[in-house]
């Protein structure tokens, strides 16, 4: 068996855990925090379609909606290869801990797989900061 080296981003936010879920969950927000899909998402029947930059179109397929704070998603690239996202927005207190799996794909290196991480921190960074400004999205 196979096991991808894996690393844990997460950051706390001073809001109640499922008007996070609430919010991070749908593919239409995903814009204003996850810069990966700053281009936006154009939904095509159960999945979603965003514009991956040099990659081009990936296609994105989400976890249902549900009461447990899982927002997983496959990201299939236009190769075929698919990357499992495992996003989680759980209670902490009165407010939330979101925290995203980052998975080591097989072709990266230190340097690739320290900025990937990063890029996941500046996101969750962005979700905190729209969830804990007094103009709170809906």
């Amino acid at each position: 068996m196979t096991t991808l080296p894996a690393r844990i981003v997460h950051r706390t936010i001073r809001r109640n855990w499922r008007a996070v879920y609430d919010f991070a969950s749908r593919p239409e927000n995903m814009p204003l925090w996850a810069s990966g899909l700053a281009a936006g998402l154009t939904r095509d029947g159960d999945d979603w379609i965003a514009d991956g930059g040099p990659v081009g179109n990936v296609r994105v397929r989400f976890a249902p909606p549900n009461e447990f704070g899982v927002i997983d998603h496959t990201v299939t690239l236009p190769d075929g290869l698919r990357v499992e996202n495992a996003l989680r927005v759980v209670p902490n207190g009165d407010g939330a801990e979101v925290m995203f799996t980052l998975l080591r794909q097989a072709d990266m290196d230190d340097a690739a797989f320290a900025a990937d991480a990063a890029h996941v921190a500046r996101d969750l960074d962005a979700l905190a900061r729209l969830m804990e400004n007094e103009e709170r999205p809906r």
